[in-house]
């Protein structure tokens, strides 16, 4: 962030907002300052924001919360990778229950059922899919509010395997053999092998690349078997699977756990993380994904388990047209960006007795579940699983009933 701010103000947080920073007023001007806690006061240099809030940089705690701790990470306040490391995990856990509410308070107009479930694992080293930025000899993420790099040698959120990708990343990107092409990879790991994927490169020397990276990171791999639950799931560079490792099995028994009856349709599916627990406890199950590479996927992983799966190349506003009647349930775990309006319509026009809606963007949830509960459904359960520690972001199981 650039710090050269042109004043500096004395402020109180009130409490932290969804993105992880404080907010604080000074009249009827709000400062959104990161790495402060609610109760904190704090001497914090301020230039303007968007929507005419001040955007504040902490300078001196004046008075520190008792919910404060050392962060875990030397890079912490410099990397914007991570949001909460100033604060107790159990205190990130009510926080980000109570930024949860008010989001939907706010953009819903919802109240969310008075019990929430919240699930949580281990705090540290908990992803298996990483993003590195490599930029003059080094690699790391980008800074707080910049495009600047940040170094990095360790990432303690991030598993050990891909940590041993990093020391040999950084080693490899010392190399004058480095090619210039490479400015971004991410890291899949199942902690036995390692998947590696050039972002947004399409260069001819690419397989070059691959082939070095092979040599010197022991155990990469193209396609990669990931095992949850007696499953076992094969994901290609390019699909999608969930990125805390410690809680893939428990999500999975959220999602389906309760579900029993005759038919499930399982949208925006991927490679068949909640399409497989599915088909154990219905007879007829359809997964629809349009991504081409999660479908090659999916259509191997329904093999594989030999289950009552129906695989369907299609988005899930198309899928849904071409129904004339309802399955007993939907799961629809969409991208950020939350279901389409196309999407929302059609359940809406179906109607099946019972929604079950992942999200990781409390705004877009928000806004979809208020369009359903609308059209006469109903929150009967509302779960908050951390699969994110020690950042703002968060995800939301939420099952929704017809209660027409």
């Amino acid at each position: 962030m650039n710090q050269s701010a042109e004043r500096c103000l004395e402020i109180q947080v009130e409490k932290l907002v969804f993105g992880g920073d404080g907010l604080a007023r000074i009249g009827s001007q709000v400062v959104l300052a990161p790495f402060l806690l609610p109760g904190e006061q704090a001497r914090v240099q301020v230039k303007a924001g968007r929507g005419g809030t001040l955007r504040g940089w902490p300078v001196e705690i004046l008075v520190t919360s008792p919910e404060r701790v050392a962060p875990g990470c030397d890079y912490f306040t410099r990397c914007g990778g991570c949001h909460y490391q100033h604060a107790r995990y159990e205190y990130q856990l009510r926080q980000k229950e109570q930024i949860l509410r008010e989001t939907f308070v706010r953009l819903a107009r919802l109240q969310l059922p008075g019990e929430m479930e919240i699930v949580s694992g281990p705090q540290w080293s908990y992803r298996n899919r990483t993003q590195f930025h490599m930029e003059g000899g080094r690699v790391g993420f980008r800074a707080v509010d910049s495009h600047t790099l940040c170094p990095i040698e360790r990432c303690p959120i991030s598993s050990p395997r891909i940590n041993e990708a990093l020391r040999a990343l950084n080693r490899m990107a010392r190399s004058r053999r480095f090619p210039p092409f490479v400015e971004q990879v991410e890291i899949f790991t199942n902690e036995e092998q390692l998947q590696l994927n050039v972002v947004r490169s399409r260069h001819p020397v690419a397989r070059w690349f691959f082939h070095w990276c092979e040599q010197e990171i022991p155990g990469m791999t193209g396609a990669l078997d990931y095992p949850v639950n007696g499953d076992l799931f094969r994901v290609s560079p390019h699909s999608f699977f969930q990125v805390n490792r410690f809680l893939l099995q428990k999500m999975q028994e959220l999602v389906s756990g309760s579900l029993s009856g005759e038919s499930a349709v399982d949208l925006y599916a991927g490679v068949g993380f909640f399409t497989l627990p599915l088909a154990r406890r219905f007879r007829h199950v359809t997964a629809v994904e349009s991504g081409r590479s999660a479908v090659g996927d999916l259509a191997e992983n329904a093999r594989r388990s030999g289950s009552n799966v129906q695989v369907m190349q299609s988005t899930a506003a198309d899928y849904l047209r071409g129904l004339d009647r309802p399955p007993d349930v939907i799961v629809a775990d969409p991208p950020r960006a939350g279901l389409q309006k196309a999407v929302t319509a059609e359940l809406l026009r179906l109607k099946p007795r019972q929604i079950i809606l992942v999200s990781c963007d409390a705004a877009t949830l928000a806004r979809d579940v208020a369009k359903l509960c609308g059209g006469g459904y109903h929150i009967v359960r509302a779960t908050l699983i951390d699969l994110f520690p020690q950042t703002y972001h968060m995800e939301t199981v939420l099952a929704l009933q017809n209660m027409q």
